[in-house]
Formats: C-alpha cells, sequence, structure tokens
C-alpha cells in the first residue's frame, strides 16, 4: 500500500515558510506599521535603527527583524540568549567589522529573548550600538523596563507589539491554506464556524494557529480525516489563554482584579480571579493579595472585610483546591461590593513620611514606662491621665505625640459605611479638645 502524501514535502515549518517577504504581507500591527508610522519609514527607507521590540509569543518580532534588514541589504545575524553567551556575540561583532571593511555591509544583530542577558552581556554589545558597528534589535516577552539594563534602553527605541486580533489571524489562516508555494494549496477547506474557533483559541499568536493547522493537516493526511476533524486532536485543551506565572502579563492581572475590587465591580473582579486560576496562579497567592485589598481599600468603613479575607486564606489552606477557590470568590465578591475606604492606607503612608522627616523624637515624659524608681525620680510617667478614669473614657486635652508633632493628624475617615461613624465620634472628642482647659497641644 503506498505511503501518504504528507501536507508538506518541505522539512520548513509552515510558521517559517509563510513569514512574509515584504511589508506588504506582514498582519497586524497597523499601530506601528500605518504609513508615516516611524518604524514603517525605517523598512520602506532601508534605515533601520537600534531598538526593542516587546510583545507576547507569536506577533511578528522575528519576522520585523528580517524586514528591517532585508530593507537595508543588511547582513542579519539571529542569536538566541538562551543559548549563546559573550563569546557569540564577540563573533558577531567580527563579522559585522569584517562585512563593513570589505564590503561596507552593514548588521544587523537580532536577539531573540533578550531578557535572558544578564547585565554582563547586555554590557557586553553596549559599545557596537554605541558606535555603529552593530544595529542592535532586541525581541522580549518581558517588560524591558525591567528586564533590561538602562543603559541599552538609552540606546533604543522600544515598540511594543500586540497580540494578532481575530481578523488578523483569520487572513493569515487564508494565506495557509490558500498559497500554493508556502502554503497548504489549497488542498484543505475548513468552514467558517471552525476558521472562527481557530482564530479565538490561537488567543493572537500567529505561530501557535499555524503549528496546530500543520499538525492537523499532518494527522489528516496519514489517518484519512477531514482537516477540521483532525483539528481538535491537536490543539491542547486550555493552551489558548496566556499567562506568565511571574512575568508582566502575571502582574498585570493581578493589577487588574485588584482595581476591580476597588472600583467595586464584582463581575470584573471574579473574571480576572478565574483567568489566573485558569493560567495556574497558586490560589494563595491571590488570597494573600485580596487580603491586603481588605485593609488597603475597604479599610474601616467594614471591617468583617479584612476577617472575611482572612477566613477565606484560611480556607484555601485547609481546603485546597477547588473547594477553597470558592471561598476566595466569596471573600472577591464582598469586598467589591463592601463600602471602600483608603483612610487607613493613606494614614499610615503620612505617619511614615513624619518618621522619615523628623527622625527620632523623643517620647513625651509623660508617656513613658516608668517600672523603677529611678524612672519616676527622673520624672517619666509624671502627669499621664488615666483614660478609664475620666468622662466618657477619654482624656480631653491630651496629647500623645512628640513635642514637633502635637496636633498632627493622619487618620481622616471617610463618610462611607461604618468610618462615617468613626469619622463623626472623632470630631466629638476633637471638640472636646479644644474645649478643654487642660490642653497639652495649642
Amino acid at each position: 500500500m503506498p505511503a501518504k502524501v504528507l501536507a508538506s514535502a518541505s522539512p520548513q515549518p509552515l510558521a517559517d515558510r509563510l513569514r512574509p517577504r515584504a511589508l506588504d504581507q506582514f498582519v497586524g500591527q497597523r499601530h506601528l506599521l500605518a504609513p508615516g508610522k516611524p518604524l514603517r519609514l525605517a523598512i520602506e527607507q532601508g534605515q533601520p535603527h537600534s531598538m526593542v521590540l516587546w510583545g507576547p509569543p507569536g506577533t511578528g518580532k522575528t519576522t520585523l527583524a528580517e524586514l528591517l534588514a532585508g530593507a537595508s541589504q543588511a547582513e542579519f545575524i539571529r542569536l538566541s540568549a538562551v543559548m549563546a553567551g559573550v563569546r557569540d556575540v564577540r563573533a558577531a561583532v567580527e563579522q559585522a567589522r569584517m562585512l563593513w571593511r570589505d564590503q561596507q555591509r552593514r548588521t544587523v544583530l537580532f536577539i531573540d529573548e533578550v531578557h535572558r542577558f544578564n547585565k554582563a552581556q547586555q554590557d557586553a554589545f553596549l559599545p557596537f550600538v554605541e558606535d555603529g558597528t552593530l544595529i542592535f534589535i532586541g525581541a522580549t516577552t518581558e517588560n524591558p523596563g525591567f528586564a533590561l539594563n538602562n543603559a541599552l534602553l538609552s540606546r533604543v527605541r522600544v515598540y511594543v507589539l500586540n497580540s494578532l486580533d481575530s481578523t488578523a489571524i483569520l487572513q493569515l489562516l487564508d494565506r495557509a491554506l490558500n498559497d500554493a508555494e508556502r502554503g497548504l494549496g489549497g488542498r484543505w477547506s475548513l468552514s467558517v464556524a471552525a476558521r472562527e474557533q481557530l482564530a479565538q483559541s490561537a488567543d493572537g499568536d500567529a505561530r501557535r494557529v499555524l503549528i496546530w493547522l500543520e499538525l492537523a493537516a499532518e494527522l489528516a493526511d496519514a489517518q484519512g480525516m477531514m482537516l477540521e476533524e483532525a483539528l481538535p486532536e491537536v490543539m491542547n485543551e486550555g493552551a489558548g489563554r496566556r499567562f506568565d506565572r511571574g512575568g508582566d502579563l502575571f502582574y498585570d492581572q493581578i493589577s487588574a482584579l485588584h482595581k476591580a475590587v476597588r472600583g467595586s465591580s464584582p463581575d470584573a473582579a471574579l473574571y480576572w480571579f478565574a483567568r489566573m486560576l485558569d493560567g495556574g496562579c497558586d490560589p494563595l497567592y491571590i488570597a494573600r493579595r485580596v487580603t491586603r485589598i481588605a485593609s488597603e481599600d475597604i479599610g474601616n468603613a467594614d471591617p468583617r472585610a479584612l476577617q472575611l479575607a482572612l477566613n477565606a486564606w484560611e480556607a484555601q489552606e485547609r481546603m485546597g483546591s477547588p473547594e477553597g477557590e470558592l471561598a476566595i470568590a466569596q471573600a472577591i465578591v464582598y469586598l467589591a461590593v463592601a463600602a471602600k475606604s483608603n483612610a487607613v492606607y493613606t494614614a499610615l503612608a503620612a505617619a511614615r513620611q513624619d518618621v522619615e522627616r523628623h527622625g527620632t523624637l523623643e517620647v513625651p515624659p509623660h508617656l513613658r514606662n516608668a517600672p523603677t524608681t529611678l524612672a519616676r525620680k527622673l520624672g517619666h510617667g509624671e502627669g499621664y491621665r488615666y483614660a478609664h478614669d475620666e468622662p466618657n473614657a477619654y482624656a480631653a486635652g491630651e496629647s500623645y505625640f512628640p513635642e514637633a508633632l502635637k496636633g498632627a493628624h493622619y487618620y481622616h475617615p471617610t463618610v462611607n459605611g461604618l468610618e462615617g461613624r468613626i469619622g463623626e465620634k472623632l470630631e466629638r472628642l476633637r471638640e472636646l479638645d479644644r474645649n478643654s482647659n487642660r490642653r497639652r497641644f495649642p
């Protein structure tokens, strides 16, 4: 029985074969490549500059680097920071010097996953970027502000690439299915529903959708199946949602959850909670953040929020997933709908500023501990008024601050929830202070 014809006779992966050879074949990133944009002009005029391309996987970072090099007829040297080191960078520098000396030809050094280079490795090519020996293009999925040296960032321009939208992915699918030279040559077809599902599952990653398509075509060839039947067999369940467990996207998502709670949007907060769980985030990390939110954004407007957050944390520790996750979701919803106040958060920040500004101020004598005869002879505790012995258990006019800070106020209760009543009480006490004939402060 003759062997079945494979989907492609080329050993080169479909994603590489379909890599755009010209700017008009590139899909997506209109915010960077629209007419008149600096990156488009650099390609059209063949005048590349050193840059960092920052964006999710499969958004065209490598392709843009190749187009830039090709447009300027420069030598293209590609290194991966996962495997390359300083020696490889030095070899690239020597090659660039020879090309310029012998052919007056420039060199583009493309370093994929440049965030994997440590400081010393990044410093290794700085002089050669500075003197024009190399045009440096780095690609990264991590925030360059955190991952790259300031010295390097000062010498490059950072371009931010976005995930591809469904329209761009569908355009790429058309090309892959119908391109006779580099694609699948029109041998396969997909229904509109299957195409849309594939585009959605790709989650903005062009490489991912082309890998799935190629694997499905090979499986369909081998098993005598329709392409649409083979696709579910090669698509990883749950693989369509990006999450980096500690990288930039991780912190973006926990930030979104926090801000949704602060903004009293329980539905959005639950969505981001579900997204993080789906990506494999440790629920205990989220429980810890929820407990912080209870103090930072709700505080004394509803003190029950902190207890509920702690209970949810304990429930997750005791029961694990998925049972404990429901308790965290309960806490998230409660915090989102609770009265809000950041008065304690801002009060603590203000107190810390005064501590830093004024240094080690002396404890006033009447507030000092007096456990010994010597301490009492030195006046420690002298004149202290025991609040429980005063009317309404309040020593009107007393000050508990160092001399330099008498009358300072950090905590300003809001009118929300319980804190409104707290504010009313504090105002009554301050009125007693103002009317007292035993005031320790002006």
